[in-house]
């Protein structure tokens, strides 16, 4: 381990050197084509990619304790004919490695697929409504991250707490509303929820005669699969934050991980997740739904310290977590969590590479399980060309049980 580690920290000095010599300092907004003098008719695009070596000793015998990711590659554009609509299409992959790959690129594992579609319209220019497949969500700040610009390696893995049981990669199908009035900004949304969750995938079997067969007594979330769309269909989000200070931009719905210091932020926000009838139980030989809550509170600070270049980050929330009674699958469970993380940008000049060291702490805590899973992590950013050119480095540990998992993982980032 000690080896590894010597090894990913002499990877980011040889990487700060080479990526800084190709870093963009006046990046000034990318690549953006504008068709009138106004610029209210215009097209944009986003590219960005995240590479992954991680290291962690809790691994079978017979594998590789080092191992590489191509954590996400992404495509994003959006454009308007006027300063009334905006269309926005988002797509690309996640977690690419050497299990899941494809000799051609061709095999089961969908590889390369639509995170965002929608269309706007916006009402007054403060005042937005429209539909697609988007990414308006409810609950928290982190239930809407960003992934171009976390402080941490990666979000909070409870916080996008509807991933891949009532969505498509923590997006849902349906129609939004955002906008703000004074210093409130929200977001709502009426979505449909999808048939083939991650439960309906992996833990919901069938018999011969197509009846569901599952376990009495145990929780499931596959409520519009198993008791359809009429009655299961439709879930609700909803996310309201003031701002404190100075108001952040909700012309897309991707929140800021950190600023580096160039705004001045504190908000504090609420949010919700109504899913009714989204889990199912069986008791006894009745198939019983059950509704799913979700509701959570938050703060977000992020200030400059003083004029020597220097910058705290911070950021705190409570989530309760109902997916009915007694459920528990991979980290989602009915109960509660907390979570917060904190980072502080050394003094230095802006103009030159920046370093951010940081740390996260969340506990889960299950109505179905006797102990929390807390996951605890420690990291540093190296900023080469702010959040266009990064590397981070992140020690993470989880204990859950008598599981007790810690792994090392650097990561290379560029986005223009």
């Amino acid at each position: 381990m000690r080896k590894t580690l010597y090894l990913l920290a002499g990877s980011i000095f040889f990487f700060s050197q080479f990526m800084f010599s190709q870093g963009s300092p006046d990046y000034n907004g990318g690549f953006k084509v504008k068709f009138d003098e106004e610029g209210k008719k215009y097209f944009r695009i986003l590219s960005w990619a995240q590479v992954q070596g991680s290291y962690s000793d809790d691994v079978p015998e017979e594998s590789s304790k080092l191992n590489f990711n191509l954590r996400r590659a992404r495509v994003l554009m959006y454009a308007q004919i006027n300063d009334k609509f905006l269309i926005l299409t988002h797509f690309g992959l996640n977690s690419l490695n050497a299990s899941n790959m494809s000799a051609v690129g061709t095999g089961n594992n969908s590889q390369l697929f639509f995170h965002d579609v929608w269309a706007q319209y916006n009402i007054t220019k403060n005042h937005s409504i429209g539909g697609g497949l988007h990414y308006f969500n409810g609950i928290s700040r982190l239930n809407n991250q960003s992934t171009l610009n976390m402080m941490t390696m990666d979000n909070n893995r409870q916080s996008w707490a509807t991933i891949g049981l009532s969505d498509q990669f923590a997006r849902h199908m349906g129609v939004f509303a955002k906008g703000k009035i004074g210093k409130l900004q929200y977001r709502l949304a009426i979505n449909d929820a999808i048939s083939n969750s991650l439960d309906v995938q992996n833990r919901v079997a069938y018999n011969a005669d197509g009846s569901p067969n599952i376990s009495e007594n145990t929780t499931y979330y596959a409520g519009r699969e198993l008791l359809g769309s009429k009655d299961a269909g439709k879930c609700y989000a909803g996310y309201f934050d003031y701002h404190f200070l100075d108001e952040e931009s909700n012309f897309l719905p991707y929140k800021v991980g950190t600023y580096l210091g160039g705004k001045r932020i504190f908000n504090v926000g609420a949010g919700f997740f109504l899913h009714p009838e989204g889990a199912v139980r069986m008791e006894g030989t009745e198939l019983k739904g059950e509704d799913v809550s979700i509701f959570a509170i938050d703060a977000f600070y992020d200030s400059p310290l003083g004029e020597n270049g220097s910058a705290i980050t911070a950021y705190a929330t409570f989530q309760s977590n109902d997916y009915g009674e007694d459920y528990l699958y991979s980290a989602y469970g009915t109960g509660s969590m907390i979570y917060g993380h904190v980072g502080y940008v050394l003094p230095g000049d802006v103009t030159k590479p920046r370093f951010q060291p940081y740390v996260s702490f969340a506990s889960n805590s299950y109505d179905g399980a006797n102990d929390n899973r807390d996951v605890l992590g420690i990291g540093a950013n190296a900023y080469f060309s702010g959040h266009n050119s990064k590397l981070t480095l992140e020690y993470k540990n989880q204990k859950f049980g008598d599981s007790n998992v810690g792994s090392v993982t650097l990561q290379a980032m560029i986005y223009l």
